[in-house]
């Protein structure tokens, strides 16, 4: 696929990419990095020279919580990567997927990258940009969790949802990624909810990270709610997402900004 200069290879392996093992990176973590199939290489379209990588992972599967491999593999491919100079984003989500999502969320940062650079924009970021949404209502076209909301205000009309507003945080770790949830209230007592990490290794997403986190979180939310007549979603209790966010409070030091969400937590449920 081309796009703005740019082609987009699809399920390369990391060893296939970068050919042999790099100087400075252990036989172990060139064996285990060399296995990860990257979902999306970008190249310059004349030089093949690769631009960036994106990876799609899920923290909560079972393969990613024996034993911590999911988030030791991601140490592993970071090494290799910053070997080489390889830029790399990568989304972890237990929703999103490369393969149902993927194509979308990286057109989505490539036109993001193409007009961050290209300057002249007068201070206005890609997901600035207002305009007209698929309901009609006036907001920011970029946003990929519009459709999600518009699609929460239709279920709340026809009595389908508790509550038709999705809510949400995002947070930047210090040296560390980007972090967006969301939730909505299904049914009395009851919230789908979404976290989604977005990390950016020596490149950026065309926006503000952590921005862009939440925006997708919003849309997973708004997947689940689509499969909600075939498959219940799994939900959880308000407490969840109060302690949640008791946790993320208590580790602020921690946080680029601290966290400014204290008004959650003050004498009500966190999720009204």
């Amino acid at each position: 696929m081309l796009r703005g200069g740019r082609r987009v290879h699809t399920g390369r392996r990391l060893g296939q990419v970068i050919g042999r093992k790099p100087t400075g990176v252990t036989a172990g973590q060139w064996n285990t990095a060399g296995t990860v199939v990257v979902d999306y290489l970008v190249t310059d379209a004349q030089t093949e020279r690769p631009d960036f990588a994106l990876l799609f992972t899920d923290a909560g599967s079972p393969r990613d919580a024996v034993a911590g491999a999911g988030a030791r593999v991601a140490r592993m491919t970071t090494a290799v990567c910053d070997a080489v100079g390889l830029p790399l984003l990568r989304i972890t989500s237990p929703t999103l997927t490369s393969a149902d999502n993927g194509s979308q969320i990286l057109g989505y940062i490539l036109d993001a990258r193409t007009f961050a650079d290209g300057g002249a924009t007068g201070g206005l970021g890609y997901r600035d940009i207002v305009g007209r949404l698929p309901d009609g209502r006036t907001g920011y076209v970029n946003d990929l969790s519009s459709v999600a909301r518009a699609a929460a205000v239709d279920a709340y009309a026809a009595r389908q949802l508790f509550d038709p507003i999705i809510r949400g945080i995002r947070v930047q770790w210090a040296g560390g990624p980007a972090e967006g949830w969301a939730w909505v209230q299904l049914r009395e007592g009851g919230y789908v909810f979404e976290r989604v990490q977005l990390a950016e290794h020596r490149t950026t997403c065309g926006v503000p990270a952590d921005r862009l986190a939440e925006d997708l979180a919003g849309a997973a939310i708004g997947q689940r709610l689509k499969m909600r007549h075939s498959a219940e979603p799994d939900l959880v209790d308000v407490t969840h997402i109060e302690a949640a966010l008791r946790q993320l409070s208590a580790r602020r030091a921690e946080l680029v900004g601290g966290f400014p969400y204290e008004h959650l937590l003050a004498d009500q449920p966190a999720a009204r």
